[in-house]
């Protein structure tokens, strides 16, 4: 038995009618009937297309301002029947029930209503009603209805019907189904969100995604979800990998710490920061982060939190890198950083960036609110003696935004707005701190008059005493130990400056 069917009738009921015209067109040169209400049915007659209207076969006209057009059973018997079951058969000819081959619907924009500000009553009217019924029930019944569930499916649909004369196979139409239920449950799950007030339940959908050329390892498959395409201008460049994202996003959300700052540069690699200065001008910013670890910087990350200018693009192109990115660029420093075919280049965007944060754990999910906590000088409470001077307070904070995105354990050491060195990712704060000495020692820095960042509280005073020898002055740190003060008195008898900021900057 053959799956093929021949589209014989149409439902059409949308929001958005770009698109829609041809699709018309074609079914009506197909001698398709076709059956519409509302602005949809005079869309249709604007073409000069005869169009029945829901009303005439329902007998039934639309009530309550439009909020019901569809819900009728003749229409939905007329999508639902199982044309090979005879009691759905006889019961069509009994009620006298139309046979309604395809369902087009587009929804209405509930998630753009919301996202404009709109009043709760006019976000309440766009909950689509008939539209979503119409969709589950033709998507139910894809053996034998075809359902069109939004714009987003008019080209494909159209293509299947000019190639295949106006019929579709069971694949097509089972194809079209699942879009159907994608479409459906995204749209619930908005609408759910918009409502939800108990942090105990999560739902998440999005729409828009995309396959990677693999994941962390070529051996994992890969795929990123949301929408790049607004965060980001792809100005040059191969496919990013899933390695490039989260570098990138770990990029992102270290120079937004900077974002009000002067010219500042970070360099990451493997979502860390080996390179980061602030200086007069882009380019300063570049060669001072650069400095700071030219070996780790190699194949790595860069992002600047202002325009890249000719100069810095010149300096740039020195070096291989991966990703480029910054809020715009001089159209000579774009030419000149394409000059690598592979390197990519990325025009940020502002936009506002999720306040969850979400990742697998055990059989489940973890999620918590997004640090939106950047130590700044009113947090910062002097427990020593010795006061940090204005240049270390600029120093510790400096140090403590790159502290708060840099993997934990982490020690950060810093000075005149340029990171000296960092220990990362440690089982223990003495062995990052004990890191971040050697490294500063094998790219030649003095850390004579430096000051130390640390993301969490010192348990004891070996932190403090091995910061003191490697010749640190001030230290910023959360506080919160019940030995805070073995690390104060060590401080006060060796003229160390410290401040406590009573935010701990954990990240794992």
């Amino acid at each position: 038995m053959s799956t093929s069917k021949t589209i014989q009738s149409a439902l059409i009921s949308v929001f958005s009618k770009e698109g829609l015209e041809p699709i018309v067109k074609l079914l009506h040169s197909q001698n398709v009937t076709l059956y519409s209400t509302g602005g949809t049915e005079e869309f249709i007659k604007n073409l000069g297309i005869p169009v029945v209207a829901v009303e005439d076969i329902t007998a039934f006209p639309e009530i309550l301002g439009g909020r019901v057009k569809t819900l009728h059973p003749k229409i939905f018997g007329g999508i639902l029947n199982r044309q090979d079951n005879e009691s759905d058969v006889q019961q069509m000819q009994e009620f006298n029930i139309p046979q309604i081959d395809l369902v087009i619907v587009d929804l209405y924009p509930f998630e753009k209503t919301v996202a404009s500000g709109a009043s709760e009553q006019d976000i309440i009217e766009k909950i689509d009603i008939g539209g979503i019924s119409l969709i589950r029930a033709a998507a139910k019944n894809f053996k034998d209805t075809v359902i069109v569930p939004s714009m987003n499916e008019y080209a494909l649909f159209l293509d299947m019907i000019t190639k295949q004369n106006g019929a579709t196979t069971l694949e097509d139409r089972k194809l079209l189904a699942t879009k159907a239920f994608h479409v459906s449950s995204h749209y619930d799950g908005a609408i759910f969100s918009y409502f939800n007030t108990d942090e105990t339940i999560y739902k998440a959908s999005i729409a828009n995604g995309q396959v990677l050329r693999y994941g962390e390892n070529p051996h994992q498959k890969g795929f990123f979800f949301g929408d790049f395409d607004a965060m980001f201008q792809k100005l040059h460049g191969k496919e990013l990998s899933y390695n490039n994202l989260l570098d990138v996003d770990a990029a992102v959300n270290l120079i937004n710490e900077f974002k009000t700052d002067g010219p500042t540069f970070a360099i990451l690699k493997h979502n860390n920061a080996c390179g980061l200065a602030s200086r007069n001008t882009i380019e300063e910013a570049y060669l001072a982060a650069l400095a700071c670890d030219p070996t780790s910087a190699f194949g790595g990350v860069l992002i600047s939190n202002t325009k890249i200018d000719v100069a810095t693009a010149t300096e740039i192109n020195k070096l291989f890198c991966e990703v480029v990115i910054a809020p715009s660029y001089d159209a000579e420093a774009v030419t000149i950083l394409q000059e690598k075919k592979n390197r990519i280049i990325l025009v940020q965007n502002d936009v506002e960036l999720p306040q969850k944060q979400v990742r697998t754990c055990l059989n489940g999910l973890l999620i918590q609110e997004r640090n939106n906590i950047t130590d700044n000088k009113k947090d910062l409470t002097t427990v020593t003696i010795t006061s940090p001077t204005e240049q270390e307070i600029e120093d510790l904070i400096f140090a403590s935004k790159i502290c708060k995105n840099t993997k934990s354990n982490t020690i950060v050491f810093a000075k005149n707005g340029t990171l000296i060195s960092s220990g990362t990712g440690q089982t223990s704060r003495v062995d990052a701190l004990q890191q971040a000495v050697e490294k500063a020692k094998h790219f030649g820095f003095d850390l004579t008059g430096a000051s130390m960042a640390s993301d969490a509280f010192f348990p004891f005073p070996d932190c403090v005493a091995l910061a003191k020898e490697a010749g640190i002055t001030a230290v910023i740190q959360p506080g919160g130990s019940i030995k805070d003060q073995l690390s104060i008195d060590y401080c006060n008898e060796n003229n160390l400056a410290m401040v406590f900021t009573g935010t701990r900057h954990f990240k794992h």
